[in-house]
């Protein structure tokens, strides 16, 4: 029964995680997060990345609508809100990739990807302060994204046109996420139209039903392009795609959805796990062939923690044998591995192929407050019910 680790993962989630976050991420000078932190928690950079800086607003919002009213998540919530609204958007609404600490642009929005967990940051703070403007600024930006995703970089896009045009299967991906997060302001007929077209998109084109694959980069028209970019598989990507689908299938009352999500997921897993060393692989080539990503061997917190969150959910909905056995495995190995029990705190996100700690971090520009504090609020929740 994995119902005994929903206690588990609530008090790792509020005993140790968000404390971490709490007590070193706060800019009180200049407004919004650090996230550059090493394993004590001590700044070492002070750049402001948009992506993460919305990432914890979220974080913070939803513990404060969804777990407990505490009024200090959000103040939290609201120090990072402001600081996005007042610094965030060029003057097209487009989000920038990176700030100052105090605000100044640094890098131009070429990552839509600022533009996505802005739209989940200011949605999910409406539910906490219910302010017209703050909806605006998710719909808004939500429409921005809707319109760009044919290309998403634009004019930073470093492509040679024509030549080989496909599409990434990140964005889709955040997509049947984040139109489920901007429900309660998009309508559910908005909603319903954008999910029709993502779930076809992922899960009848991005992945191979033959081989068992979900690719990370498919040909504009749906086919497979034998290269580089065509053959990368990114098991935690994927994995993370299904719980995402899961809950849309939930939503819509489609078992047969959840059903195919729950075996796609075993796919991608049982692909990726690293039979000699434990853990999950980062990057693959789907035929085999030497991956173009030279940190293909790399074991990341985040692929391991959205495992769980989609063994956990798939156990919460068929009490599955299957799930207990892979969940108490990648538990096993990320709690041994990712979790800090000398510092405490947020967790590590590093480690090479043997499972040794790579980096002594715990936020940087590509991690802050958002998949650990994340995968623990979601399968406690999903243990516990």
């Amino acid at each position: 029964m994995l119902r005994k680790y929903a206690e588990l993962y609530r008090k790792e989630l509020l005993e140790n995680v968000i404390p971490f976050w709490e007590n070193h991420s706060i800019d009180a000078n200049h407004g919004g997060y650090f996230t550059c932190l090493t394993a004590e928690g001590n700044v070492y950079d002070t750049d402001k990345f948009i992506w993460l800086q919305a990432r914890q607003v979220w974080m913070f919002s939803k513990l404060y609508h969804g777990l407990e009213a505490k009024t200090q998540w959000k103040t939290i919530a609201k120090h990072g809100i402001d600081f996005l609204e007042k610094y965030g958007r060029d003057n097209k609404g487009n989000w920038y990739f990176s700030l100052s600490q105090k605000g100044n642009p640094l890098v131009q929005p070429y990552n839509i990807f600022s533009d996505c967990f802005a739209a989940m940051a200011f949605a999910e703070f409406f539910k906490v302060e219910a302010n017209a403007t703050y909806a605006q600024i998710a719909t808004d930006t939500f429409q921005n994204i809707l319109s760009r995703k044919d290309n998403p970089k634009g004019k930073y896009n470093k492509r040679y046109p024509g030549t080989r045009n496909m599409q990434d299967f990140a964005l889709p991906m955040i997509l049947c996420n984040l139109a489920l997060e901007l429900e309660h302001i998009l309508g559910k007929g908005q909603v319903e139209d954008v999910l029709n077209s993502l779930v076809d998109l992922v899960m009848n084109q991005f992945y191979d039903a033959e081989r068992g694959l979900v690719y990370e980069n498919i040909s504009s028209d749906g086919a497979f392009l034998d290269s580089f970019e065509g053959r990368l598989l990114n098991p935690g990507h994927a994995i993370e795609a299904m719980w995402f689908i899961m809950n849309i299938g939930l939503r819509k009352g489609d078992s047969e959805l959840v059903k195919k999500a729950e075996t796609i997921m075993y796919q991608q897993l049982e692909r990726g796990w690293d039979e000699t060393y434990g853990g999950i692989l980062y990057f693959l080539d789907a035929n085999g062939h030497p991956p173009e990503k030279l940190e293909w061997d790399l074991k990341l917190w985040w692929v391991h923690l959205e495992t769980l969150v989609a063994l956990a959910k798939t156990y919460a909905h068929n009490q599955s044998p299957k799930a207990e056995k892979w969940f108490q495995k990648v538990h096993d190995y990320t709690w041994n591995h990712f979790r800090d029990s000398d510092h405490g705190g947020e967790w590590f996100g590093y480690l090479n192929r043997q499972g040794e700690l790579l980096l002594n971090l715990k936020g940087g520009k590509w991690i802050g407050c958002f998949h650990v504090p994340r995968a623990l609020l979601e399968i406690s929740m999903a243990l516990e019910t």
